[in-house]
């Protein structure tokens, strides 16, 4: 240190004495600075905000539809009756376990990214992670092994001598025998051959000074007896003792060369007979990427997500790297990025509109400082694009809190860990190419379970909305009843509803088994994914729409029954009690419930293009197994006061089978339907499986 320079907090004096002035403590310091950066407000997770959306939409709609069959009732029956139902009404079509099936889905996620070297600390950064579109990555220890190298590239001054003899003499100007004092020292004796030092002793030893710049060795070669200095240092001070204008023209021009591409050099020097100075050649050396980098980086690139590296090193050091991995050849200095206010410790105010397309369309930064870091991260996010950083320092912690999506690379700092939200165990970039993997099979997962739950809630609630008013049971009522019909006294409601437990039932075996679907068989996206809940609310509504008409249609044949010329006379079937009749709709909506999870789980493919998981069929044939038995052996009975029967305790025997059929039929046709919507919508540019609208928009705003 000389006098005017400003130690950082922490810093330590290893020899000397100084007075010395504080000029700023606490948040004013450097370090300061950067850990006030960690302190931010509890944001609610994009999903959150997804899964808050949707339940408005369909509360709302809930109640808003049960308000009026609730005064629709009120004329037609007691309080009591009409109440009781428009409760069980909304209980029914509310999705009170789209946050249970949604977390548990996440949850199962996270265990299997962890087989995959990904710690998972805060599960809504799946989704996240899914919908990536900008990687930021800090260099050192991330995009590079951490670790400098010897380069192959060696400039040899003195015929003879090899980069093998070179690093010898480099090693006499260290104390080979001790441990290594400082990095340079660490990178010449961690690649010199130590065996071969045995032939030569140190007689006496320079440590290295900042003044000087370089360390000095006196020699004694043991098999000859002669004694000879080395010495390892800068350039330009090694040349400087050498005082040999050639050689100093031509070391200052290769020192430049290396130094555009980033590689910085040390060279070497040892005395000869006549006791002097001969330079030898440079030492290249610099700290390469890690091997898997390059086709991490390129994979990232397949799949949408472009990388950004963001680094504190020098810009030339930070081209090299760039040029090596192939990231592009846009990498600018920190002049020019926007910092905080140096009162209000504020963001600018016009961030995005202002830094945003320098930030948006550079390859990388280099010479930041962590508020450059934190504040190129917000920028992105105000863009619109979901944006990941990576980091294994105390610098990187404040980008990787406010990023969407923070990774603590493989050996991290406690700081860096604690602000990410997923930490990685292996080391390298290679890791997160299958979290984004697996994050997309889950953003899938919840998004099939998110339409169905759409479809089924609006199915349930339209069928029930206008039942009660498109039919009255008690105008079907055959008058007189056969002989020996059973419950002839039974007088047909006013209005079509069913008993609460068969509600709950249909509830709770279906929502009760859709746990599965976080087991599902998917197939990621090519693309980031973004949601689109427009689209998830037509697809969820066709659906709906289909399997609501499919059971007004069957209600009406139930009640028509008795009619002459009805398919249950003309086939034979005969007519139904009205006890039939709410067991038939039980049964079918229960059928048709399940069936439409597994035309929603597949998107806008046919339901048959992906093999559902068998742990999600087997919960499927268990749910779908569970109703067809109740509602087979149903007793006879009046929960609510209305009628109920099973339908297998009398003719016709085969009415399950018939509900089935009908069920299967409309289930393709629902199917069919669905496909249609998918297949209109990307006719006219709206929509595509691999991308969102979203994603597209940003591809021309970033072309433009």
């Amino acid at each position: 240190m000389f006098k005017g320079d400003q130690p950082k907090m922490g810093s330590t004096v290893v020899r000397g004495e100084v007075e010395a002035t504080v000029e700023f403590t606490g948040a004013d310091t450097f370090f300061g600075k950067t850990a006030s950066l960690l302190v931010g407000s509890n944001e609610v997770s994009n999903l959150q905000n997804v899964l808050i959306t949707i339940m408005i939409v369909l509360v709302v709609l809930s109640l808003t539809l049960s308000f009026i069959v609730f005064v629709y009732l009120l004329e037609r029956t007691d309080v009591d009756q009409a109440l009781g139902f428009t409760v069980v009404l909304i209980i029914a079509s509310i999705p009170l376990a789209i946050e249970i099936v949604t977390t548990t889905t996440l949850a199962v996620g996270s265990k299997e990214m962890s087989k995959h070297g990904a710690i998972v600390t805060r599960l809504s950064a799946i989704e996240d992670l899914a919908g990536m579109t900008i990687l930021c990555s800090d260099k050192t220890g991330t995009l590079t092994l951490n670790k400098m190298e010897i380069q192959e590239e060696t400039p040899i001054y003195l015929p003879g001598e090899t980069q093998y003899s070179i690093l010898r003499y480099a090693a006499m100007a260290a104390k080979w025998k001790e441990p290594p004092k400082d990095a340079l020292d660490t990178l010449v004796l961690g690649s010199v051959d130590m065996p071969s030092l045995d032939t030569v002793k140190q007689a006496s030893y320079m440590p290295f000074d900042p003044v000087v710049k370089r360390t000095e060795g006196t020699i004694e070669d043991l098999k000859t007896g002669k004694t000879f200095k080395v010495t390892k240092g800068a350039p330009h001070i090694i040349t400087h003792l050498v005082n040999d204008l050639a050689i100093t023209t031509t070391v200052e021009k290769d020192v430049s060369d290396f130094g555009a591409r980033g590689i910085r050099c040390i060279a070497v020097a040892k005395t000869d007979e006549t006791d002097t100075w001969r330079l030898l050649g440079l030492l290249t050396f610099l700290d390469p990427p890690r091997p898997d980098t390059k086709d991490t980086i390129a994979a990232a690139r397949n799949y949408g997500i472009a990388v950004k590296m963001i680094t504190g090193d020098h810009l030339l050091i930070a081209k090299e790297t760039a040029r090596r991995l192939n990231m592009g050849e846009s990498i600018l200095s920190a002049e020019g990025l926007p910092m905080l206010d140096l009162k209000t410790k504020e963001k600018p105010a016009n961030l995005a509109k202002d830094f945003g397309q320098l930030i948006y369309h550079a390859d990388g930064f280099a010479q930041v400082f962590p508020e450059h870091k934190y504040l190129i991260v917000e920028c992105l996010k105000e863009m619109g694009y979901k944006t990941g950083m990576t980091g294994d320092g105390v610098n990187d912690a404040p980008a990787l809190k406010h990023a969407d999506v923070g990774i603590a690379v493989s050996g991290s700092t406690d700081a860096a860990r604690a602000a990410a939200s997923i930490v990685l165990t292996e080391p390298g970039l290679s890791t997160i190419i299958e979290g984004i993997l697996i994050a997309r099979c889950i953003f899938v997962r919840i998004r099939n379970f998110i339409t169905y739950r759409i479809a089924a809630t609006l199915q349930l609630l339209l069928f029930f909305f206008i039942a009660v008013f498109a039919f009255k049971p008690v105008l079907y009522e055959p008058n007189p009843l056969p002989p020996g019909f059973p419950d002839a006294s039974y007088k047909w409601p006013d209005y079509f509803h069913m008993p609460v437990l068969m509600l709950m039932l249909i509830t709770l075996l279906n929502d009760g088994t859709l746990i599965a679907i976080g087991y599902d068989n998917v197939v990621p996206s090519k693309y980031p994914q973004v949601w689109d809940l427009e689209i998830l609310f037509m697809a969820g509504s066709v659906l709906a729409i289909v399997a609501c008409a499919s059971s007004l249609l069957l209600l009406y044949m139930l009640l028509d029954s008795w009619q002459p010329g009805s398919f249950f006379q003309v086939t034979g079937l005969g007519g139904l009690s009205f006890g039939q009749i709410t067991t038939s709709i039980y049964l079918k909506v229960s059928i048709s419930d399940f069936l439409t999870l597994f035309s929603a789980r597949t998107g806008g493919d046919w339901f048959w293009t992906t093999r559902p998981a068998p742990i999600l069929l087997a919960a499927g044939c268990f749910a779908l197994t569970m109703s067809t038995i109740l509602a087979c052996v149903w007793p006879a009975a009046y929960p609510d006061g209305v009628y109920t029967e099973g339908l297998a305790l009398r003719p016709p025997y085969v009415l399950p089978l018939v509900i089935w059929v009908y069920c299967l039929v409309w289930w393709f046709i629902q199917d069919a339907a669905k496909v249609g919507l998918y297949t209109v919508l990307t006719i006219y540019g709206l929509y595509d499986k691999n991308r969102s609208v979203k994603s597209l928009q940003h591809e021309a705003q970033a072309s433009e």
